[in-house]
């Protein structure tokens, strides 16, 4: 069976975002004062075969922790479609 994973890959809390800050301060400039934070990321989607749901979450997980992020500095989150 064939899944659609949506991973989006953020720096963890405490982790100093200079993209961040920069995008946070360009909107600044362009009279969106009332922005306070702006988090920079990354969003995968991933197409892949897998044999039932549970697999399907297992491989996601593994690819994630694997390559998609930097556990050291990054935390994940992601959401998972059965493909028709």
């Amino acid at each position: 069976m064939k899944y659609r994973g949506k991973v989006v890959v953020t720096l963890k809390s405490g982790v100093f975002d200079p993209q961040g800050v920069t995008i946070k301060n360009a909107l600044h400039s362009l009279s969106f004062e009332s922005v306070e934070e702006v988090k920079t990321g990354k969003f995968f989607e991933v197409l892949f075969d897998a044999e039932n749901d549970a697999e399907a979450e297992k491989l996601l997980e593994a690819m994630c922790h694997q390559l998609l992020a930097n556990p050291i500095i990054e935390d994940f989150d992601f959401s998972l479609e059965k493909v028709k």
